[in-house]
């Protein structure tokens, strides 16, 4: 089969999968909060369902052809159970109530945890309910004794900005297995990705600006950090005063007490070197060393500046910066 052949079928399967999205887009559009009803179920014979009707299928004809009486009865038997569970497979999605509840900012590279909750219509009990994304774990999820639960599933992060997860699959094959009923949902799930740190050595620091020089060793009064001993002035306070060495004949001292200036720092976009995304992760990772300091920062990259600062407010922001710079789905 020549290539020309090959990229036939996989055309076409590019159609139809576009235009059943359009289609599911259309019929269940995004929002935070879906209750399944008859519009968003579907419902299918099972891969064993197939071959529970052709098994009738041939059991009929052998009843017809020998006139067997008790054929008859089995077939009729079997059919009746089959259209049954129709409608119970059915009524463990029916009225369930699916809701995007949160998920916290993380790294590229790691896990984000996506949370749900499902909630239950009055006391109906529901079983065995499978709920999934692609590429994440399958959870498995029966409500009987709670009116909800809230449960987590975790997807790969591989991009920096913001994230949204494809259709949420919830199905279930309750209660025989001969019949699927599933749904795709659209949640209206944001997952903030920031870039993955890149431990580096910054070449240099620039200093904030404001008169006197940050990390300046200053003297400050009611402080209680030794700085030096210095000769007694007329003036200083007795209470400072060093009488131990003063006893031993020596002149005397006074105890010089100082504190440090806190650091006000600025990620500039030239001290790091590399492309684009080692540049926004070096930044990263001396924003969270920065942010385990006493020291505050800023952040100077084209056409962004966040003013010094310190915190889990400030940390987010600087982060969220570096995370949207230059994104390729920000349409601005």
């Amino acid at each position: 089969m020549s290539k020309s052949d090959q990229a036939m079928p996989s055309a076409i399967n590019q159609i139809i999968k576009s235009r059943f999205k359009r289609w599911l887009d259309r019929r269940i559009p995004a929002t935070r909060s879906i209750t399944l009803d008859q519009k968003r179920i579907f419902i299918f014979p099972s891969r064993p369902g197939r071959w529970f009707i052709v098994l009738l299928i041939v059991m009929l004809i052998a009843a017809i052809n020998y006139q067997n009486n008790m054929a008859f009865a089995l077939v009729f038997l079997l059919s009746s159970v089959f259209i049954v569970s129709i409608l119970h497979t059915y009524a463990n999605l029916s009225g369930l109530t699916i809701t995007a509840v949160r998920s916290a900012p993380v790294f590229v590279g790691d896990n984000a945890e996506l949370l749900l909750q499902l909630q239950r219509q009055g006391d109906k009990d529901y079983f065995d309910i499978d709920i999934s994304w692609p590429l994440s774990d399958v959870r498995s999820v029966t409500l009987s004794d709670s009116g909800e639960k809230t449960f987590g599933l975790h997807l790969p992060m591989q991009q920096r900005g913001w994230f949204k997860p494809d259709r949420l699959l919830i199905e279930t094959f309750y209660p025989v297995g001969l019949l699927r009923a599933w749904t795709w949902l659209a949640l209206d799930f944001d997952v903030l990705v920031y870039p993955r740190p890149l431990a580096c050595k910054m070449e240099s620091f620039n200093s904030s600006k404001s008169g006197d020089d940050d990390g300046e060793v200053i003297a400050k009064a009611g402080s209680d950090d030794f700085y030096q001993f210095q000769p007694y002035r007329p003036g200083d306070s007795l209470k400072h005063a060093f009488w131990k060495s003063y006893a031993k004949g020596q002149d005397l001292q006074t105890k010089e007490f100082a504190a440090y200036r806190e650091q006000s720092l600025w990620l500039e976009w030239d001290d790091v070197s590399g492309d684009l995304e080692q540049r926004l992760s070096k930044l990263c990772y001396w924003v969270l060393t920065l942010e385990n300091s006493n020291d505050e920062y800023g952040l100077r990259i084209p056409g962004v500046e966040i003013t010094p600062g310190h915190g889990q407010v400030h940390q987010e922001a600087v982060l969220k910066a570096l995370a949207l710079y230059r994104w390729e789905g920000d349409a601005s």
